[in-house]
């Protein structure tokens, strides 16, 4: 097992940082008969699924983490299929709608439909001892009302299930559209957990009708002491310079920084602590996207952007996020420019990434990217050499 999923908390009392947010979500999963629909966001790595999962055993006990992994056919009114995986337990559902593409106004709507139409596990339980309770009273007028009142001081959360839905930005407009109409229909028997990285893509009105939790990345402090606590039950030696570096490096991604040590782990050969001159390895596509910068660097042509234009591609189809894929790029094209030019470059990379946000073909935005920074670099080696 991943350090990542070895250590991985399961209830909100072990989480190692952001204890406000913790204690909101607390107060939340006292008084589950108020609860809002809720909007996890913030930066990937950050921790908003092991919240949303914390959230879900606070809210329905253990029983909420025995899971199970159903692979659903639903079949459109044009007659195409379409293949979802879904994790579930008796008490929620997930599933990431935005993998039926043009279809996923069509899941979402199915989805909470047949979720609605039916009761959990705990509801159903209820209703049975809440019969037999009004049985007994009515055998025996002088029996205590213990079950009863134990029953009407149950959680609410035996009406209700909870349909968490993950990368919600991916969804299209009309889909969005359709799940706010779906969210207020059947409010009185689900809740929605939303999960996206930025709340940009989704709509006004969507984001107006949840409770929004930013869960910002965590420090690189906070990030050296979590990688510290891990290296210790593990029993191998971390030197402090070296937790601090992988923090840096990260970019306070606290998921990459532990898969990092995992592999600086195993590269140490087993001697039992890692050493102070370490080689931390980098991310394939971390490599790839540097190897991009310095041939934009190189060359500005025709030829070059169609070169950059198969690299773009080759990523994409990685399935590494364009936005990353921008920033990444961006960070690295800085590097061979003068102070001059940083602050143009970095104007367009954020209108480029607001398109990236608005639009729906991502390659077209990155591609307009580099031809742009391809026609500012040459005219910065222009001006700097003459013609």
């Amino acid at each position: 097992m991943l350090l990542v999923d070895k250590y991985r908390p399961s209830d909100l009392d072990s989480l190692d940082y952001h204890d406000d947010i913790s204690r909101r979500l607390k107060s939340l999963a006292r008084n589950p008969a108020s609860l809002p629909h809720l909007f996890f966001y913030g930066q990937s790595g950050a921790g908003k699924r092991t919240r949303i999962t914390s959230f879900l055993v606070a809210l329905f006990g253990p029983s909420a983490n025995k899971l199970k992994i159903n692979q659903r056919v639903f079949t459109t009114p044009t007659g195409r299929t379409v293949e979802i995986h879904m994790i579930s337990s008796d008490y929620h559902i997930e599933i990431s709608p935005g993998d039926a593409g043009n279809n996923d106004r069509f899941v979402i709507q199915t989805v909470l439909k047949d979720i609605a139409s039916s009761k959990n596990i705990r509801s159903s339980v209820a209703n049975m001892q809440d019969m037999m309770g009004n049985n007994d009273k009515e055998n025996d007028p002088n029996k205590s009302g213990s079950v009863e009142h134990s029953l009407t001081q149950a959680n609410y959360t035996a009406e209700i299930k909870v349909v968490v839905l993950h990368q919600v930005d991916k969804l299209s407009k009309q889909a969005q559209a359709a799940l706010r109409r779906t969210m207020e229909k059947y409010a009185a028997t689900c809740r929605l957990i939303l999960c996206c990285d930025s709340p940009s893509k989704l709509i006004a009105p969507l984001r107006s009708r949840c409770l929004g939790i930013r869960v910002a990345a965590p420090s690189e402090n906070e990030i050296a002491k979590i990688l510290k606590t891990v290296s210790s039950k593990e029993d191998f030696g971390l030197p402090n310079s070296i937790a601090i570096k992988i923090a840096r490096e990260s970019d306070r991604n606290l998921r990459k920084a532990l898969l990092m040590l995992e592999a600086a782990k195993v590269q140490s050969a087993g001697n039992g602590e890692i050493q102070e001159n370490q080689y931390l390895p980098q991310a394939d596509w971390e490599i790839y996207v540097r190897q991009l910068a310095t041939d934009i660097t190189k060359e500005q042509s025709p030829q070059a952007l169609l070169g950059a234009r198969e690299k773009l591609y080759e990523l994409l189809v990685n399935c590494i996020p364009a936005s990353t894929v921008l920033k990444s790029l961006t960070f690295e094209l800085l590097k061979a420019l003068d102070d001059s030019v940083k602050l143009e470059v970095i104007e367009w990379s954020s209108y480029y990434e607001h398109r990236l946000a608005m639009g729906n073909k991502d390659i077209f935005h990155l591609e307009a990217f580099v031809a742009k920074f391809m026609a500012i670099y040459k005219k910065y080696l222009n001006d700097l050499f003459g013609d």
